[in-house]
């Protein structure tokens, strides 16, 4: 089982891990070996390192159990804190149930559950993101639909419950000693938001959500998320039109995967190009990557072998640090980019044994992306293709719960050789 090295044990291992790492745009070789790279660089100390775990609960009640470095069983945030991550993000749904209680799934992520979250989080010393879907169930550029208790209000009584509904929930984050560091106001809200196409309506709503954060948390970072950077010419359109409309908010999130999303040199220029054109803070709020093609829970997985001819990195636990490296040194070099959050990287898959099982626990906890109580609200996706996790083999855990040598590039990015940071233009 795998220890945490003394310093002079984890310089060397530093060296080997970089070593392993490609530079520029060079690709594996046939043995799916990364050549190596000359030099290291290390993070500012105010990066923010974070991930998204919304699902912890969901599976713990699961039965899933997660482990530290040397093989003991120990909060997952502990661990995640110890491996240098300083921010948890968290999803929040309005009401991810049906008539008769019984969850949608995806974690069943209400504000309840990022409250668990939320206190477990800062009991260990790290900051939360609180992501509002403004949707029952997921919300992204496919789908953006109100809440159910939302569908026939006026767009004037939208505004007003989106408004108290933030207000309500941050308020009781606040009350129950939750460090609310950033508060992202809808889900990659590529020119749609609870169920409203006109931006004009989009950003009213936005600025109802930053109020409420303002009044509740006046030190928190209000941040707006968007998706397919790749595309030519959309985030310089969503951030015109924020502009236009006097969107009140501190930072400009990317969704970035290298699959679909582009190389990371178009990632960097047109966040870069928001930095600098409209003086607003970057980063990238959801990234992973495959460490295997293995599918442990009897679920197909989103990314697979049929998609890895045309990858920079191999589905390696050292291709996927590889890619974080890279990210994370890519990102930090952006002009007032402030961090880096890593999506579900917690999870895993629910049990090995059976499809059978799984399912079980899929419907009874919320453990899998969708349980087949959400096709009431979203029949064309939930309830056609309920289950379990389709992500498990990009997660920072392996499937018994261990953490894997991946972990740790936060921890060797803030502790790594140093190179002057190439940063310019920053402002408070």
């Amino acid at each position: 089982m795998k220890r945490r090295s003394p310093l002079p044990l984890f310089l060397a291992l530093l060296i080997i891990i970089m070593c392993a790492c490609h530079a520029g745009d060079e690709a594996p070789d046939a043995e799916g070996v990364t050549k190596p790279m000359s030099e290291t660089e290390t993070l500012p100390k105010d990066f923010i390192l974070g991930m998204d775990a919304s699902c912890v609960p969901a599976l713990e009640k699961s039965g899933v159990i997660y482990y530290n470095d040397a093989g003991q069983i120990q909060d997952v945030f502990q661990t995640l804190a110890e491996h240098g991550l300083n921010y948890i993000r968290v999803r929040v749904w309005n009401h991810p149930y049906d008539a008769d209680g019984h969850g949608y799934g995806g974690g069943n992520c209400d504000l309840k559950n990022a409250l668990e979250i939320g206190k477990r989080a800062t009991q260990h010393g790290m900051k939360l993101l609180v992501n509002f879907h403004y949707s029952d169930f997921w919300a992204d550029p496919a789908k953006q639909k109100a809440p159910l208790d939302w569908e026939n209000l006026s767009f004037s009584e939208k505004e007003q419950a989106l408004y108290e509904y933030t207000l309500d929930s941050l308020q009781q984050l606040k009350e129950a000693g939750i460090a609310v560091g950033m508060v992202q106001i809808g889900n990659e809200t590529n020119g749609k938001l609870c169920g409203e196409s006109d931006w004009k309506n989009i950003c009213s709503l936005m600025n109802h959500g930053a109020r409420a954060v303002r009044e509740v948390f006046p030190s928190a970072m209000v941040a707006l998320h968007f998706a397919n950077p790749e595309k030519s010419g959309s985030y310089a359109y969503y951030a015109k039109q924020l502009d236009t409309y006097q969107v009140d908010y501190d930072v400009f999130a990317s969704s970035y995967y290298p699959y679909w999303h582009g190389s990371l040199e178009n990632l960097s220029s047109v966040l870069r190009n928001i930095s600098q054109n409209y003086r607003k803070k970057v980063m990238v709020a959801e990234t992973s990557y495959a460490y295997t093609q293995e599918n442990t829970d009897f679920w197909n997985n989103t990314v697979s072998n049929s998609a890895s001819a045309d990858q920079k990195y191999p589905y390696s636990v050292n291709g996927q640090q590889c890619f974080l490296r890279d990210l994370l040194t890519s990102v930090a070099k952006i002009p007032n980019a402030i961090g880096v959050f890593y999506w579900e990287g917690t999870w895993i898959s629910v049990g090995q044994s059976s499809l059978a099982e799984n399912q079980a626990l899929w419907e009874q906890y919320g453990s899998g992306w969708a349980s087949s109580y959400a096709s009431g609200y979203d029949p064309d996706d939930a309830g056609r293709y309920y289950g379990g996790c389709a992500v498990e083999n990009q997660a920072l855990f392996d499937a018994d719960g261990h953490p894997l040598q991946s972990l740790d590039i936060f921890c060797q990015m803030l502790e790594g050789y140093s190179l002057p940071q190439e940063k310019t233009g920053e402002f408070s």
